[in-house]
This record gives structure tokens, sequence and C-alpha cells, in this order.
């Protein structure tokens, strides 16, 4: 994987319990955590990028507008499945406005779904053949995600590649992963353990750590381009507030 830059009523924990792969990663998951492991994971997964396209980039990054996603492909079991994983999202982050768009007009997240031995060509056509082979040789990616942000750090649209023949567990992992990363935390980090945005991890579920991370960069208090400074200064609060939800949204005990 890679990164390039309803009232009181919730879904079932995950719409994929079913594989034994993920089942057995949720029956194992870790829920409790300090306040310290969730700041310095989210300080680290919401800063700079694990592939600089541009150099390094030390502003939050995330949408201030409603996200819209289409899927472009053939399959349609995967769209499905997809829709599910965007409803997903959507159910476990508060203050994120997340859902399918009907065309790709209509969205700011395209979702390319292709066959694995297309993966290479796709990139390259996202992103020219000197920057597939770069990406390549730095991270080797089963999927991909990148975006493009403005002048104020506002995600104004992200591109997300998924392959649709590598099994049921490679794309639930894929699709999860690289569809939060083109919300804005694409800095994979090998130093977090309990993250699926650290490449040595595999979920193929939102998991308990990592919706604390979305809800702390999506919280309103939270703002496009503050600086690690800035977002410190307000997290003891904001976390607060995102430890309620996440415990709410999970049925987790007090």
């Amino acid at each position: 994987m890679g990164a390039v830059a309803v009232g009181e009523t919730f879904a079932p924990y995950t719409a994929f319990a079913d594989i034994p792969a993920i089942a057995q990663r949720q029956h194992t998951e870790k829920k409790i955590f300090t306040d310290s492991e969730i700041v310095e994971g989210f300080l680290k997964v919401a800063f700079g990028a694990e592939y600089h396209l541009a150099g390094r980039v030390d502003r939050i990054r995330k949408y201030d507008v409603p996200v819209r996603v289409f899927a472009d492909g053939t399959r349609a079991d995967r769209k499905a499945q997809l829709a599910k994983i965007v409803a997903d999202i959507a159910e476990r982050v508060q203050h994120l406005d997340i859902a399918m768009a009907g065309t790709n007009e209509d969205a700011n997240v395209r979702v390319k779904l292709v066959r694995d031995r297309d993966l290479q060509r796709t990139i390259a056509t996202f992103y020219g053949s000197e920057r597939a082979r770069e990406i390549r040789s730095s991270l080797d990616p089963q999927c991909l995600s990148g975006f493009r942000k403005n002048e104020k750090f506002e995600i104004e649209h992200s591109d997300v590649i998924l392959t649709v023949d590598n099994g049921d567990f490679v794309f639930f992992d894929c699709a999860y992963e690289e569809l939060l990363q083109s919300l804005g935390p694409i800095n994979d980090t090998p130093s977090v353990p309990w993250t699926m945005f650290n490449d040595n991890v595999s979920m193929g579920y939102f998991d308990i750590y990592d919706q604390y991370l979305l809800n702390l960069l999506y919280d309103p208090r939270i703002k496009p381009g503050m600086t690690v400074e800035e977002v410190s200064a307000l997290l003891p609060d904001v976390l607060a507030d995102v430890r309620a939800w996440v415990r709410k949204v999970n049925n987790l005990p007090q």
C-alpha cells in the first residue's frame, strides 16, 4: 500500500466480519489507548507525507467541504463493497460528511478499480512514467492514493487506485487505508504499531485506533493549514470529545 499525498443508531462494527482474516484481527484488536499514544500517532500521520512529490509539508491537510466518492471500474461487486466501506467511515467519523457520488463529475474523490496487472500502467497515467517508477521503487504499492490541496492546505481532489483481483482481504485492507489517507492522514509510519498507516500492519476494517485519528483530524477545531504547535494546543480538549464519540459509536465500556 502507499500514499502520495442517524440519531443514536450505528452500523455494525464492520460489514466484513465474516472474512476470517478480518474477524481474527478484530478479536485481538487493542481498544484501550492512553492520551499520549493517541496524540503521538495523530501528530505522526497527520503531518508530513510517506512519498514526497513536492517536499515535506508540516501542516494539517483535510477536506473542508463534503466528500463525495465515485467508483470507476467494471466490477459491480467491488463497487458495492466500496459503498459499504464509505458508509462505515461516515458512521464512525463524527464531523465528516462523506458519501458515494452518482457520477464522476459530482465526486471529489475518484476511486479507480483496476486489475493487478494494470496497476503500474494506471499509476503512470496519473503521475507520469518517471514518478510511477519512483513510486514503485519507493513503495512497491498494491494500491495507492494521493490528493491535491490548495494554498490554504484544503484538499480539493483525491485519487485512489485499488486492485480488484487480489482477494477480499487485500481489497478491504487497501480500500480502508487509501480512502482514509486520501482524506488527509497521508504519512505512513512504522513507529506506531496500532495504525493501518503503518506498512507493516494490515487491518481490513476501520479499527478503533484509527477512528481516534480520523475523528481528531475532522474535528472542526482542527483546521487546514494548522501547524504542529497550533494543533497540539487544542488536542487535550478535542481528544476528550473524540474519546466520548468513539466510545459511543463502538459501544466501548466507560
